[in-house]
């Protein structure tokens, strides 16, 4: 039975986000989404190794046995995340230097069990490499969302010390929005985080019920227009 990319796409990024309908990975999202840059930085981590999780429980799923499947899910998984660790550290230390423990802290992302554990253990290469990446893509959505919301608020820019910590070509990134700006410091500090998770979530259940109420009066109109 071959996949349903958009099914996957539409899932990872928005329907079944990591955070904003699962609400996992809460602990690294409110601690490193002091700015947006930080948020981009722990969600291309993310990336890597959910996309390098997938391929690889995808791969030896036949081989793997029931019994041991989660032992060996989590060896894999933290196989990866200490490679991306040290590439991290040598890389983009530093970027390394402020995410700091989250990132060896991804291994507990259950986010990244659970994906391996529904679906790639099920499925192929290619489909449990994309919902590994469109998964990716939602978390580092709501990483960067947050960041942003907090960075601005808290401090008037947006991607602050981008190129310091990404390197040089994110330079363009760095933008100062609102010049001469105090800043609000509960934005940047620990409660902020939660006051703006709250905001987000409000917002997508907003937009969702939008759409549902758009889709139904769309199904609704389609009898009526066939039998006109």
């Amino acid at each position: 039975m071959s996949a349903d990319y958009k099914r996957i796409t539409k899932d990872g990024i928005w329907d079944n986000n990591v955070v904003f309908s699962q609400l996992l990975a809460l602990c690294p999202l409110l601690a490193v989404t002091g700015t947006a840059t930080n948020g981009l930085g722990m969600g291309l981590a993310s990336i890597a190794v959910m996309v390098a999780a997938g391929f690889a429980v995808a791969l030896f799923r036949g081989i793997i046995t029931p019994q041991v499947r989660i032992p060996v899910f989590i060896l894999i998984i933290a196989t990866l995340v200490t490679l991306v660790d040290m590439f991290m550290s040598a890389w983009l230390h530093d970027l390394h230097k402020v995410l700091g423990l989250f990132i060896p802290l991804i291994v507990t992302n259950c986010a990244i069990l659970g994906r391996a554990e529904t679906f790639s253990s099920r499925n192929g290469l290619l489909p449990s490499m994309t919902d590994g990446l469109m998964m990716g893509l939602g978390f580092t959505l709501a990483l960067v969302a947050l960041g942003a919301f907090r960075e601005v608020l808290g401090s008037g820019t947006l991607f602050a010390n981008a190129a310091l910590l990404l390197g040089d070509a994110f330079s363009f990134m760095e933008l100062t929005l609102i010049p001469e700006y105090r800043g609000f410091l509960l934005m940047i500090l620990p409660p902020g985080g939660f006051i703006a998770l709250g905001f987000i979530l409000a917002a997508k259940r907003v937009i969702d019920r939008k759409l549902t109420e758009r889709k139904g009066l769309a199904e609704a109109d389609a009898p009526a227009a066939a039998t006109g």
